[in-house]
């Protein structure tokens, strides 16, 4: 089992006051005899709706020495994750949630707003320290 981030229990706070209830923490999935872990899962019932709209959220902290780096994996993990959700549960949509330090400084650099385009990222921005949700970007 992996280990969570650091900003973890921010997030999972964060989606709960927007109510969002956490169903999966993480939520597993299996594709193609390769096991996967995606940090948290959550759904949000909408009225008069049996079904109601289901997230997946990787959660990443940037907080290493190389934020080029870091983004290389979370690029590739959020690839990976996104091609087994469409294999296995197509109507959950998934986001990286990030700190928005480095959303204001690293994720506006032109070159990452490229990547983020060519690859449509959608994108979760939190507040570490306050625990809340700031930006949803699809």
């Amino acid at each position: 089992m992996s280990a969570k981030d650091i900003f973890h229990d921010a997030v999972r706070k964060g989606l709960e006051k927007e109510g969002w209830l956490i169903t999966d923490d993480p939520l597993r999935i299996r594709v193609g005899r390769v096991d996967m872990q995606i940090d948290l899962g959550a759904e949000r019932l909408i009225a008069a709706e049996k079904e109601g709209e289901k997230i997946a959220v990787e959660i990443k902290s940037f907080v290493g020495t190389s934020n080029i780096s870091e983004f290389h994996t979370a690029l590739g993990q959020f690839l990976n994750y996104r091609v087994a959700l469409e294999k296995k549960q197509p109507k959950r949509c998934l986001y990286l949630a990030i700190p928005q330090g480095v959303y204001e400084t690293f994720f506006n650099l032109p070159f990452v707003e490229m990547v983020i385009e060519r690859f449509q990222l959608s994108l979760l921005i939190y507040d570490p320290t306050k625990e809340v949700i700031l930006q949803w970007k699809k």
